[in-house]
């Protein structure tokens, strides 16, 4: 009897592991999959919003991709109940589903400040394919745009809004923008070059409600004068969707607690991407890193253990990436370790900055800002990522950065992290088979 995948979550963990898993498996297996929506891919929403895709582009598994996988799909239902005892899997529509393993990929939902007159009509999220939808219907020239709060989600759809040429202010209850990204000098840069480029910030800011005004909305707040919008975008966070998961004896703190194989503390149940627990690669400790990467990685990683390898995971990389303006933003690691040795050099004339934290000679965390043209920027991103996933010690290099935090390329050859992270994939075999590297 062939074996019985069951893949809950159509985003890039389950994506991910259905693709591994037909590459990897000995023999033909069943893979079913239950999606809430048609599998699609959440980082190209901002280009929808800008209108430079059409909507038939931001979808994955496609009809004809499913047929080609041989895969079983249930979509538009969601999961109902687990019984792991007997391993089975009941959906909203009362199907049930035997598994012999199951993969829950289920992700985040968007979570909207708790304020009066936020669910009311012209409030957005901007988390999934329906809310994107919506937005893109309203956001037009000259409309105004109040964006609340200003974190990584919000940002990721800053420039298309202000693509298509809509008026653009963003507020956040925290003392800077990018608050869980980058530290305050950073924070301030990007600020007053949003400001150059035309968007209004407000920041220590407490919105109190949302009200009806004419046909637009009025955002009240306790510090400052009211503002009155055309659209108003809700970024100010998510949380991972586990609520089904009530009474199965699955051990879930944060996320589901997953071991290096990815499995859940239940063995034939796995969990990757936001819904997952698991290890930080530089901290050791158990995180939850509701990220691309890491959902790409999950669902390599439990894919190839579904097929029948065995793989462990060193754990996943705090990072993110995002470029507003022509201006590049990243941190990686362990950015805001208040015990970590710091080395921070702001050079304004040319937009840029950056900060390395160290623990003895072990560079674990970096942050980098500056223009998207400049080549200090677009060397160091990768190399500072590199030095940081590897883990090595720098030695005499560390003295190197202190003086020289420009000038990353000897120290990043030197390190060996190039040895390290090149020759494998995730899954540990060559990225390139050796006869093809000349």
């Amino acid at each position: 009897m062939p074996k019985r995948h069951v893949i809950v979550g159509g985003g890039t963990g389950g994506l991910n592991a259905i693709l591994t898993i037909r590459e990897h498996e000995r023999d033909a297996s069943e893979i079913t999959l239950v999606s809430a929506e048609r599998p699609y891919s959440r980082m190209v929403l901002p280009y929808y919003l800008g209108r430079s895709i059409a909507e038939s582009h931001v979808f994955t598994l496609t009809p004809p991709r499913l047929a080609q996988l041989q895969i079983r799909s249930h979509i538009g239902r969601r999961a109902a109940k687990l019984e792991a005892s007997t391993n089975r899997l009941t959906l909203d529509d009362g199907t049930a589903l035997e598994y012999d393993d199951l993969l829950i990929a289920t992700g985040s939902s968007a979570v909207k400040a708790a304020v009066p007159g936020a669910d009311s009509p012209g409030v957005h999220s901007f988390w999934t394919l329906e809310q994107a939808r919506s937005v893109v219907t309203q956001v037009h020239e000259r409309s105004h745009v109040v964006m609340v709060g200003a974190g990584f989600i919000g940002f990721t759809i800053l420039d298309a809004v202000l693509t298509l040429k809509a008026r653009l202010t963003v507020v956040e209850i925290a003392p800077q923008i990018l608050p869980r990204m980058i530290d305050r000098a950073g924070a301030e840069m990007v600020a007053q070059w949003l400001t150059r480029h035309g968007v209004a910030i407000r920041t220590g800011v407490t919105l109190t409600a949302i009200e009806d005004a004419d046909g637009r909305k009025r955002l009240r707040f306790r510090e400052q004068e009211d503002l009155v919008a055309d659209v108003v975008i809700m970024a100010t966070g998510i949380r991972t969707n586990l609520e089904w998961l009530k009474g199965t004896g699955m051990r879930v703190n944060r996320g589901i607690v997953v071991d290096d194989h990815l499995r859940s503390s239940i063995p034939n149940i796995y969990a990757a991407g936001d819904v997952a627990e698991g290890n930080d690669l530089v901290t050791g400790q158990p995180a939850v890193h509701a990220i691309e990467p890491t959902a790409m990685e999950h669902g390599r990683v439990a894919g190839a253990n579904m097929a029948g390898l065995d793989v462990a995971y060193r754990g996943s990389l705090l990072m993110n990436i995002v470029e507003v303006c022509h201006l590049d933003i990243a941190s990686f690691g362990a950015w805001d370790d208040p015990t970590a040795e710091a080395f921070a050099v702001l050079k304004p004339e040319r937009w840029a900055y950056r900060k390395l934290l160290w623990r003895a000679d072990r560079l674990v965390g970096a942050m980098l800002l500056g223009k998207a043209n400049d080549i200090w920027t677009t060397n160091d991103v990768g190399m500072l990522k590199g030095l940081v996933q590897s883990g090595g010690r720098l030695g005499a290099w560390k003295e190197h950065l202190r003086r020289n935090p420009f000038d990353l390329k000897p120290a990043f050859i030197a390190s060996g992290a190039t040895a390290r992270l090149l020759p494998e994939t995730i899954l540990g075999r060559p990225a390139v088979p050796a006869e093809q590297v000349h």
